[in-house]
């Protein structure tokens, strides 16, 4: 038998003219071997030298069965076709998704035998299904299964997955493995089929972190205020000259035979920038520490929640990056996909940081808008970030630290509003009924398309 040094292998790009692009490599092996030909010969000399039919039929069954052996596996993976369906695939922890794995067979050829072998994170825990352990990587397995499938058939097999673990994660790729019928030749492809599954950081409401329940940013409603909000009536007054005729009220004019306008409430908006710090230690290098890490991702998602929930403007920036050395940001928004994009973003976070966060906050200062109030979560409270906050208050930005450091700041923050979120909070721990409530309503809002590019 062949070994893998003297199997053909052909790989394939983006650019080459295969039938395939997704294939990254297909490998052939077999039994065969030139020495065949040589057993061939000598079985049909053999059987003529002495007339023995058993030798000769021998013979012919060999020339036979090998070419037809060598077709059967030159076309057993065409047509072939592996697909995964979800029913979603953005969830939060603790959620279960339902996946269906889809074989097809689009040829009049059957096959006896067919194995696929699809890459899974670990955090993406099938059930009552034991991933096989991966050499090379300790977050991933293989779900491995086998299917015998007739000419046009398609067979599914439905699976849950429960996902444990907030991040971006990708299933695939997909290792399909079949041959001919006799077992005597064998083909291996590798394809490029990756499904992403998203999951969302833990959303609290804000009451259980220790968030005091009225204007925990600062004060939003100003006395008087030149700018209204549209979507907002108050009531309705009398027309006046000076008032444009689209905030004319129709069927209030039409009720009282005189023209009527709307009185719309002073605009209560807040442009809030969330700024979240990955780092847990005194120093970068010193390490991470992973539940206080989820802990200020959970904080920042919940903080925006409640600024999707009052109708703000936020957007968010973070020296945590996901697969880059580009900082994430997210720009203000107020549209109704902005929470999806800072939950995904969100979900990307790693420990891995572009730079410190008050180096990372003094040169992305000026793109952020001047009314906006910059709420940096934090889990160390250094020095540096202390006299950085204190400089954009000089600077005529409202600030608001939240810090989930042991100890309170004992620094004196003039104008700073500052929250304390110790890590004894139960909420810190596990959910709630209202927690899974409020996550089980985002969980449908829809999803803006695919935002981000698989690795």
């Amino acid at each position: 038998m062949n070994t893998p040094d003297d199997a053909r292998v052909r790989r394939r790009d983006e650019k080459s003219a295969g039938p395939d692009p997704r294939v990254l490599y297909e490998r052939t092996e077999g039994m065969f071997h030139d020495v065949w030909f040589w057993l061939v010969g000598i079985l049909a000399l053999v059987g003529a030298l002495t007339k023995e039919a058993g030798f000769l039929a021998l013979a012919v069954s060999l020339l036979t069965i090998i070419p037809i052996a060598w077709l059967w596996n030159r076309w057993a993976l065409g047509g072939v076709v592996y697909r995964r369906r979800f029913d979603r695939q953005r969830v939060f922890p603790g959620e279960v998704i339902e996946m269906t794995l889809e074989v097809t067979n689009h040829k009049f050829l059957p096959l006896s035998w067919v194995r696929f072998e699809d890459e899974f994170p670990l955090c993406l825990d099938p059930e009552n299904v034991q991933l096989s352990p991966s050499p090379t990587s300790e977050t991933t397995g293989y779900l491995r299964s086998a299917y015998a499938i007739r000419w046009y058939e398609r067979v599914q097999r439905k699976f849950r997955l429960h996902c444990r673990q907030r991040g971006h994660h990708f299933l695939g790729p997909v290792k399909v493995e079949s041959g001919d019928i006799f077992t005597l030749f064998t083909t291996t492809e590798e394809r490029l089929q990756r499904d992403p599954i998203i999951v969302y950081p833990h959303v609290w409401p804000l009451n259980k972190l220790g968030f005091p329940t009225r204007a925990p940013f600062g004060e939003t409603r100003a006395r008087h205020s030149l700018i209204q909000d549209p979507t907002r009536t108050r009531g309705i007054r009398d027309y006046r000259p000076e008032d444009g005729f689209r905030h004319v009220h129709w069927k209030a004019s039409a009720r009282r035979s005189e023209l009527q306008t709307r009185v719309y409430e002073p605009t209560t908006d807040m442009n809030l920038m969330l700024v979240l710090n990955v780092a847990t230690m005194p120093k970068i290098w010193m390490g991470v520490l992973p539940d206080v890490l989820e802990r200020a991702v959970s904080i920042s998602a919940s903080i925006a929640s409640y600024a999707a929930e009052h109708r703000w403007t936020f957007g968010l920036l973070s020296n945590g990056v996901p697969r880059s050395d580009q900082p994430i940001r997210v720009l203000p928004g107020r549209s109704p996909e902005q929470l999806v994009r800072v939950l995904e973003a969100l979900a990307a976070v790693t420990s891995f940081a572009t730079s410190s966060i008050e180096v990372l906050l003094r040169a992305e200062s000026p793109r952020i808008p001047l009314g906006a109030t910059l709420v940096m979560v934090s889990a160390v409270v250094s020095d540096e970030i202390l006299a950085t906050l204190i400089q954009l208050k000089e600077a005529g930005r409202r600030v608001v630290l939240v810090s989930l450091a042991e100890e309170q700041p004992t620094a004196d923050l003039p104008g700073i509003i500052v929250h304390h979120l110790p890590p004894d909070l139960p909420a810190s721990h596990q959910p709630d009924r209202d927690a899974l409530a409020q996550a089980g309503a985002l969980s449908e809002i829809r999803a803006p398309g695919q935002v981000f590019r698989q690795p």
